[in-house]
């Protein structure tokens, strides 16, 4: 009974094991003919396999499901794959445009083997982020470009506008009177101004003649021709001759009523 049982155990194994090499054939000999998406339903029913996970990764990476491709790489635990894993999964995050997880992943392969290919691909990335980096601040400088021409288109077509305004206002027959009237203004106001100069110098000039006349009044008359003869008798029974000459002196003869 007990070798009963073993036989069919052992029967149940080895088919299986059958089935498990029949599906591993027909995986490898669908992913040599490029055909992934067969590929792919063998390596399902084998994940659980040791390397099938790592096949299936593969398979998905060939037919350009990058995602599903990058999720099974990671599920990968086999260290003799360590180094396959971390180049295809820098290649992987290259395809889905993460750089900067792309060159990490190359970087950690390149720390377990020196490898040509993974080296060229991480110095292909560096040289793509870097070109990336400048095209970034040149299209900033562009869009900035952009902003102020804008506003300086805008600003000009606020400038002729207004520009407009004031031609029309110009034109405006209201507006021209009321330059004019502005004109005229400005000449009456000018000639009040004039007048009143006029008028006021006029003032200042009979004021100096009031002034004058004041000053000639003021001034001392000169002798009479009767009192001359009297003052000269008068010198001459003194015994003095000399010449009659006008006095100027402030005072004295008004003072004086009578100066012989």
């Amino acid at each position: 009974m007990k070798k009963l049982i073993l036989i069919i155990f052992l029967g149940i194994y080895l088919q299986a094991g059958l089935f498990d090499f029949n599906d591993i054939d027909n995986a490898n000999k669908s992913y040599d003919k490029k055909d992934y998406k067969s590929a792919i339903k063998s390596y399902e029913k084998l994940k659980d396999k040791k390397g099938a996970i790592y096949d299936l990764a593969n398979s998905y990476y060939k037919n350009k499901e990058y995602k599903k491709a990058l999720e099974s790489y990671e599920k990968v635990n086999d260290k003799s794959l360590e180094f396959k894993k971390l180049h295809n999964l820098g290649n992987t995050y290259a395809k889905l445009g993460k750089i900067d997880e792309a060159i990490k992943s190359y970087e950690d392969a390149l720390k377990i083997k020196k490898d040509e290919d993974t080296k060229f691909n991480l110095d292909l990335l560096k040289k793509k982020k870097e070109q990336k980096k400048k095209k970034k601040k040149k299209d900033n400088k562009k869009k900035k470009k952009k902003k102020s021409d804008k506003k300086n288109k805008s600003k000009q077509k606020q400038d002729k506008k207004s520009d407009k305004k004031n031609k029309k206002s110009d034109k405006n027959p209201k507006n021209k009177k009321n330059g004019e009237q502005k004109k005229n203004d400005k000449k009456t106001t000018g000639s009040r101004e004039k007048q009143q100069q006029n008028k006021s110098d006029k003032l200042k000039r009979k004021d100096g003649a009031k002034a004058t006349k004041s000053k000639d009044k003021k001034k001392v008359q000169p002798i009479s021709d009767m009192a001359e003869r009297k003052y000269k008798k008068m010198l001459n029974k003194r015994g003095i001759h000399t010449l009659m000459l006008p006095l100027s002196t402030k005072g004295d003869i008004n003072n004086e009523e009578n100066p012989w």
